[in-house]
């Protein structure tokens, strides 16, 4: 981070905390105040950053259902919107990514949007108006039921389309200081669409509504995107566009399969990724697109192979990932539109055991053989080699007290100590693979009801990752006027670089705080009984000479460092290649202390 941006967005934030809205305010009202369009965000090396150089972290869940044949998130058919995002809200979480399908997009954008089903939501509002009780009184409206009230029609009982209700979504998350994503799901509305491998090729279902029957195309797939990003260009809400889910497919299955490399063939997600990017940026320069990776990659073992030949039992020709995780076509083939690469966000899913038994986790793993065995090469080093920011788009699983929770607290504190942006998967908890955060939600007929049971073990090893205050534990939102939550638990982005920043900070990388002027704190003390961190050639200084020292002790160039004791700049007893990360990040300027000087 810049210290000249700073200073300028503690003013900036000063000015803007006394705008901060009073939440007694309604929708309307509030919606015709907040109109500043100002949360954009934007990507320098592997950093997110606001419109004042202040450095973000997008920490939140998934929230599916959109995608699949109710056309709303799942779960609205036991709870009240505004109790659900009230909670989620004050529970920390400060973007959503909500999975969507092609096909909704197309009924939208062709007028023929599909209307939300009643298997997808339960809403109610008995009496719609005010009724004579027939013995001289009133019966007010909403007395027997006022239960999502916003997603019914005039009648107080017929749902709306699914397009009116996704502008109420947003809407009302922008209430309670959440951004939100989507993400294309699939194709075709489809609980299962999932499985799909491509952005193309299948045809939509329809229904009771609009018939199916329309093959999507990688045009039609583009094209609605570019009409969503349009109609929400000056909604701040919506912060962007996760262009495919999942993008995935073995490689003998040739052009059926997503791959990566420097082909224009439509199976190519890397070209159609960078045209759709293109495309969404000409209409709206400030949306973030997430673009997420393949399963499979070319492992170049022999000369002459090819997307599409046959596997091998050995030295095959393909390297395996998640769908969706690999990005090692990436170093060859990066993602750059011609609006260049500042919007642009890898999004990788990762998963534990409990999905599937990957072969690096046929040992006694830790985060250095992950590392060593898949992360880095995988999608870690697009991160720690400040190419650009990344977004774990999807992870979480089942609480085993065994190899699977190990895995989801190892990948938790990478992601905290290297500012990695993720979105757990997930609130619901209708997924099979990993179940959710929520255990179990039932309501009554009225807003307020609603009792949403969590599972309290699986949020509690998540919640370490929301981005929070160091020692008051306040959440920090990326709003810059509407604080996170309704409770008093969470803060806006104004609030937070305000005075937080500068006093208690927050545990972005493991813990940083910020300072109010110069960046001083990068004068360490060089009494000899302290030992200055970083310092690997006794120089008195941290300089580059003592990363170039780090990776070659790493790389077993060398056998030993001078001062072995300054090497451990993370304080974990251990010299790897969190050490060296830390050493990088502090020489640029985005971290002003080490982990261990705070021992």
């Amino acid at each position: 981070m810049k210290i000249k941006k700073r200073l300028a967005a503690a003013a900036a934030a000063l000015a803007m905390a006394v705008a901060i809205v009073p939440s007694s305010m309604s929708l309307g009202t509030f919606a015709a105040v907040d109109d500043c369009n100002d949360d954009w965000l934007h990507a320098e090396g592997s950093r997110l950053y606001d419109k004042d150089g202040n450095e973000v972290w997008l920490t939140g869940a998934n929230w599916f259902g959109m995608n699949c044949i109710e056309y709303s998130p799942h779960y609205l058919y036991a709870g009240d919107i505004d109790d659900m995002l009230s909670e989620v809200a004050d529970r920390g979480i400060n973007v959503i990514r909500f999975p969507v399908s092609t096909e909704l997009l197309l009924s939208w954008k062709n007028g023929t949007p599909y209307q939300i089903s009643s298997g997808g939501m339960q809403a109610v509002y008995n009496p719609p108006t005010d009724q004579d009780d027939g013995n001289g009184g009133v019966v007010k409206a909403g007395t027997y039921g006022n239960l999502n009230k916003d997603f019914v029609e005039a009648d107080g009982k017929t749902l709306i389309t699914s397009d009116k209700g996704f502008d109420i979504i947003l809407q009302k998350c922008k209430t309670y200081g959440i951004k939100a994503f989507i993400d294309i799901h699939s194709p075709h509305a489809d609980n299962s669409g999932h499985n799909y491998n491509l952005w193309y090729g299948k045809e939509t279902t329809g229904n009771n509504q609009v018939a199916g029957g329309t093959m999507v195309t990688t045009k039609i797939w583009q094209d609605t995107l570019v009409w969503l990003a349009d109609k929400y260009k000056d909604n701040d809400t919506l912060i962007g566009y996760d262009l495919k889910n999942e993008p995935h497919g073995k490689g003998p299955e040739g052009d059926k399969a997503a791959k990566w490399d420097g082909s224009t063939d439509e199976n190519n997600w890397a070209y159609a990724a960078t045209n759709c990017a293109d495309a969404i940026l000409d209409v709206n320069p400030n949306a973030l697109i997430f673009i997420e990776g393949v399963e499979q990659s070319m492992s170049g073992a022999m000369p002459g192979d090819y997307w599409g030949i046959a596997d091998r039992r050995d030295n095959s020709p393909y390297i395996g990932a998640w769908w969706g995780g690999n990005f090692r076509g990436a170093r060859e083939y990066p993602i750059k539109p011609k609006h260049g690469t500042s919007q642009i966000v890898y999004s990788p899913h990762d998963y534990g055991p409990s999905v599937y038994a990957q072969t690096w986790f046929n040992k006694d793993f830790t985060t250095q053989t992950l590392l060593d065995d898949y992360w880095y090469d995988t999608w870690a080093y697009i991160n720690a080699e400040d190419i650009a920011p990344e977004l774990i788009g999807e992870w979480g699983g089942h609480m085993d007290g065994a190899e699977n929770q190990k895995w989801m607290e190892l990948l938790r504190d990478y992601m905290i100590s290297n500012h990695i942006n993720h979105t757990f998967w997930c609130l619901n908890t209708n997924s099979g693979d990993t179940g959710g955060l929520w255990k179990n939600i039932s309501c009554g007929q009225q807003r307020g009801s609603t009792n949403i049971d969590w599972e309290e073990e699986k949020y509690a090893l998540m919640e370490k990752s929301l981005w929070q205050t160091q020692e008051t534990g306040k959440y920090i939102g990326l709003d810059h006027q509407i604080p996170l939550g309704k409770n008093d638990t969470g803060l806006s982005l104004s609030e937070f670089y305000g005075s937080y920043a500068y006093t208690e900070g927050s545990n972005l990388d493991g813990g940083t705080v910020l300072s109010d002027g110069p960046n001083t704190t990068n004068s360490q003390e060089t009494t000899p009984d302290k030992i200055i961190y970083g310092d690997l050639n006794n120089s008195k200084k941290v300089e580059v000479a003592d990363l170039v020292i780090m990776n070659k002790y790493l790389t077993k160039e060398i056998e030993t460092i001078e001062n072995a004791a300054a090497a451990d700049v993370n304080g974990d007893n251990v010299i790897n290649v969190f050490d060296s990360i830390f050493i990088r990040k502090y020489l640029l300027e985005q971290i002003s202390s080490f982990p261990a000087d705070k021992k």
